[in-house]
């Protein structure tokens, strides 16, 4: 992911925040924002033989403590022109591999119980489901539950 990706990015994380049940954001960062806290060597993009992006992931630190150092946050965001079409799963092997290279040995993620789709992703790509943590924020004036899944590299710890 470089900066020319920037407005495609941007553009699908929005679609993704207008859907509902993708994230408790309510509108995309700039790309200043966004470029500065995701993790560099863990940001993919998806792209087409015409060069549009059709998704991206990108990683952050769960915490500045050295003992979470190998431990870290996803998020991945496909277009919903491109769904089903294995777009999401490349994008997480290439998490997978980016993070496993360097040492992380847990990437983890919070997905709302209704985005079956993700969960269902996830669980194909080799997370599990460590619980739900009940009523954790609100989003648009609701409580709302969050799934939490992990991976767990088998190369690592």
């Amino acid at each position: 992911m470089v900066p020319e990706h920037a407005e495609e990015v941007l553009t699908i994380y929005r679609l993704g925040i207008d859907e509902g049940d993708a994230t408790f954001e309510t509108a995309a960062p700039t790309w200043e924002q966004f470029d500065s806290i995701k993790l560099p060597d863990h940001r993919h993009v998806a792209i087409d033989e015409a060069g549009k992006v059709l998704g991206w992931v990108a990683a952050v630190p769960v915490s500045d403590r050295c003992v979470y150092a190998g431990v870290v946050e996803h998020s991945v965001y496909v277009h919903p022109d491109s769904r089903g079409r294995g777009v999401g799963s490349a994008l997480l092997r290439a998490l997978i591999e980016s993070t496993e290279a360097v040492g992380v040995w847990t990437i983890q993620s919070g997905i709302f119980p209704e985005n079956a789709s993700s969960l269902a992703l996830h669980q194909k790509e080799g997370f599990r489901v460590i619980g739900t943590r009940e009523r954790i924020g609100q989003h648009q004036g609701t409580w709302r539950d969050v799934v939490l899944v992990e991976r767990r590299s088998p190369a690592i710890g």
